[in-house]
């Protein structure tokens, strides 16, 4: 999608346009990029605050009416105030209502991301009529261990709202894939395409399913509604078995997790 930057209302209408269209070509879970309520490319804490809303604000309202209407799960990107804090967020809206948050934990330095709060929260992975489901946002994908603690925990889908700037083109181009087939897990990257504030979005969004298979990509400048089956069961079968009692691997349970302590070190 394309983002208009600062103007909450048009960037709704916009979502819901797509959702619809997206759930009449029978989509169940509808994924929209980083930020896509409030555009990217803020200049200061004050203008990020002045676009924030709460997480029960008017929007996710909308929201779930949508939902509940079209019987379908939404993910979108916005600014979530909490206070004196505000956050680069995710909103999950089902059918029920609202389901869950997230909050973007690594921080670039760069657009908005210079200006919000540092997610406070672990990554965690959600039980849904769809699955489980792991969020995480844009530069959190550059941290593999933000994609194997939420395969630890079990997910099946890894959802990657984002907004990759011009130079960033490895990450959909390699990572996606890598990310998926190095946790045996499905992963869907939902990214934005346009300019704003001479800051250029390379689209390129994709659907990988557990073995690194990309089902569907977009290119880098069209906005596009991509549209794949997941086989949600596959995920849980992580041996890979090539040649029946003699080759087998499995990057989960062949891990020696008494050699990472590194990992965790300041």
């Amino acid at each position: 999608m394309e983002v208009a930057l600062a103007d909450r209302q048009k960037n709704l209408e916009r979502i819901l346009e797509f959702a619809r269209e997206a759930a009449g070509e029978g989509a169940r879970l509808v994924v929209f990029p980083e930020c896509v309520l409030t555009g990217y490319v803020l200049e200061s804490r004050e203008e990020a605050m002045e676009l924030a809303e709460g997480a029960d604000g008017p929007t996710v309202k909308v929201m779930e009416s949508l939902c509940c209407d079209l019987g379908i799960h939404v993910v979108y990107g916005y600014l979530e105030r909490d206070v004196d804090r505000v956050f680069n967020a995710l909103a999950f809206v089902g059918p029920q209502g609202y389901v869950a948050g997230y909050r973007k934990i690594h921080l670039p330095h760069i657009g908005l991301d210079r200006f919000v709060d540092p997610g406070d929260r672990p990554f965690e992975v959600l039980d849904t009529d769809l699955g489980r489901l792991g969020l995480h946002i844009c530069y959190d994908g550059a941290f593999p261990e933000s994609c194997r603690v939420l395969a630890l925990q079990g997910a099946e889908l890894l959802l990657l709202p984002t907004n990759w700037p011009a130079g960033a083109e490895p990450f959909p181009l390699y990572c996606v894939n890598t990310r998926a087939w190095e946790n045996t897990v499905n992963f869907l990257a939902a990214d934005r395409v346009g300019v704003e504030r001479e800051a250029r979005f390379i689209g390129l969004s994709r659907i990988v399913d557990s073995q690194g298979k990309t089902l569907a990509e977009a290119d880098g400048e069209s906005e596009t509604i991509l549209i794949a089956d997941l086989d949600m069961d596959a995920p849980g079968v992580k041996r890979t078995v090539r040649v029946d009692g003699s080759h087998f691997v499995d990057r989960i349970a062949d891990r020696r997790p008494e050699h990472y302590g590194r990992l965790t070190e300041e």
